[in-house]
């Protein structure tokens, strides 16, 4: 047989010649649509591979992006691991020390960056000017802002620089196993930890997810990425959907539901792929105006649990709902809800059940569920355990960190604790550091907040620990009410009569006008049991 590179650069190259027409749709910082092609795309990323080499990048470099969804982060993507670089992107959501933090251990020598985060860079480039040499922004040249720099860092116009770059000829070969992208945690947990996936990695979990069985896009999908591409390559669908040729969507910064709404409609989106905050407020809206989807057929969501209602409410404006699970440390995607021969005798409540777990194993990973000593526990459904997974695209330590290698079987502790279905679904039931103990017994927080978030004047829920002298602890739930709606705490608390164990129904609600959320959009448990239980539980 035949032995080729597994290369991201091969993707653009069979998108251009096989796709050259498929879309890239892109929404700019002033509202515009700019439109642009797979062949434009793979022209204009080799010819950014020649400006990447004048601007001193070698392989094994690491090129950092500060930008939202868009053509020209496409470009990025494809330009900096095709030469053998790797494209770190950071989240302008962290924190400027951290960012500042992320730069400096990945040693970012250039920063390719939307105009609206020039402020963040000048603030943080005193910091970094042992080894940043240029700031370029994603512009072209009447779009550029003044930027203060310090001494030593220019400041291009990255339309200007591709202006007056050649084409490059042909995409270079490599080893497969040569790092294409530095992905860095969120660092809820302490600072960023670094993920570096390889081209082999990445190209075969953008495959995988392309199967028929799992996302299974198709040349005549039209998917907005609502997902950022600074947060885990975006699921991979910046691989995924010029693999087959599928049109990509980029909102942008635009990501309020008027304008989310107006994109979808407007370009005849089959599929969104984006974090749950995101499609709460869009559901919102469309309670609030009537309007509703023109095209949209499906939603995967991940990075948080979607409630159960929230699946059953989209199905009424007819939208599958998808979960998927994993973390950057596994590209992230290694479950993915999908139907089974079994599914097909279910009735609608119970398969409502088996869409609010996280779906099934791809293949190419495996998980398990592990008791405290490290033992597989049955799939029934039923039995808790830490969650623990292995395969192609899981790492196997973090960037520059010594002694943060996985075990010799491979199996990586996710700190999430769920439970296996006998059909193989994964649900998980909490993240260890959020699980409930009250007297002997664990309450899931997920749970109650799917609850609550059925109630129909609840529009977001999140449950903590409180401390407890007779029993431990006892279950606080903070909720958000839909827009106009002032639901009563103790008829939340009623609402869970029934549908959970007496004992695990909170003994307080909170109503609050809004939840914290982090930077990849999950809601910051540490910062609620700070505001309302005391110091944060270890």
């Amino acid at each position: 047989m035949q032995r080729r590179e597994l290369l991201i650069s091969s993707i653009i190259v069979h998108a251009a010649r096989h796709h050259g027409d498929g879309e890239v749709v892109s929404r700019r910082e002033d509202g515009r649509i700019v439109r642009t092609t797979y062949a434009a795309i793979e022209r204009r990323a080799r010819r950014l591979v020649g400006v990447l080499r004048a601007l001193g990048v070698k392989p094994g470099d690491r090129v950092a992006t500060l930008a939202m969804n868009s053509d020209r982060h496409l470009e990025l993507y494809y330009a900096i691991s095709g030469m053998g670089a790797a494209c770190n992107t950071v989240n302008p959501r962290l924190s400027p020390d951290d960012i500042a933090y992320i730069a400096a251990h990945a040693e970012d020598g250039l920063f390719f960056v939307d105009p609206c985060f020039l402020p963040l860079i000048a603030a943080i480039a005193p910091n970094l000017s042992d080894f940043l040499r240029a700031v370029v922004v994603l512009a072209e040249r009447g779009e550029m802002k003044p930027c203060a720099l310090p001494p030593g860092v220019a400041l291009h116009c990255y339309e200007t620089l591709l202006a007056e770059a050649s084409d490059e000829p042909e995409w270079p070969s490599f080893d497969e196993n040569t790092a294409s992208a530095l992905c860095y945690t969120s660092g809820t947990t302490g600072r960023p930890k670094g993920v570096l996936y390889s081209h082999r990695s990445t190209l075969l979990h953008a495959m995988t997810l392309n199967f028929a069985d799992t996302l299974g896009l198709r040349a005549t999908d039209r998917v907005v990425a609502v997902v950022p591409m600074f947060h885990v390559n975006a699921w991979g669908l910046p691989y995924m959907a010029p693999m087959v040729g599928a049109a990509l969507l980029m909102p942008g910064r635009h990501l309020d539901a008027v304008n989310l709404l107006g994109l979808m409609n407007a370009e005849r989106a089959n599929l969104s792929v984006g974090v749950p905050t995101v499609f709460l407020g869009l559901i919102d809206h469309l309670r609030r105006t009537g309007e509703k989807f023109e095209t949209l057929k499906r939603i995967l969501v991940g990075g948080a649990a979607f409630p159960r209602a929230l699946i059953a409410e989209y199905g009424k404006f007819g939208v599958s709902v998808s979960h998927g699970w994993g973390m950057t440390e596994s590209s992230p995607v290694v479950t993915l809800y999908a139907p089974k021969p079994a599914t097909a005798q279910l009735d609608a409540e119970a398969l409502l059940d088996l869409q609010a777990k996280q779906g099934r194993v791809l293949y190419g990973v495996d998980v398990r569920a592990e008791n405290e000593s490290g033992a597989e526990v049955p799939w029934d459904g039923k039995t808790q355990g830490n969650l623990v997974f292995r395969g192609h695209w899981v790492a196997s330590a973090y960037f520059r960190q010594p002694g943060s290698q996985v075990g010799e079987e491979g199996w990586f502790p996710t700190g999430d604790v769920g439970v296996i279905d006998e059909q193989g679904f994964v649900q998980l039931t909490d993240r260890t550091k959020d699980l409930i103990k009250s007297g002997g017994e664990w309450i899931s927080s997920i749970a109650l907040e799917n609850i609550a978030v059925g109630h129909p004047q609840v529009a977001e829920a999140a449950a903590v620990a409180t401390p407890d002298e007779k029993w431990g602890e006892r279950p606080l739930l903070i909720v958000v009410p839909r827009t106009g709606c002032a639901p009563e705490p103790e008829d939340v608390r009623k609402f869970f009569e029934g549908k959970t164990p007496n004992w695990s129904i909170p003994d307080r609600v909170i109503v609050a006008e809004e939840l914290p959320h982090g930077a990849t959009g999950k809601i910051l448990k540490s910062k609620l049991r700070e505001l309302y239980t005391g110091p944060q539980k270890p």
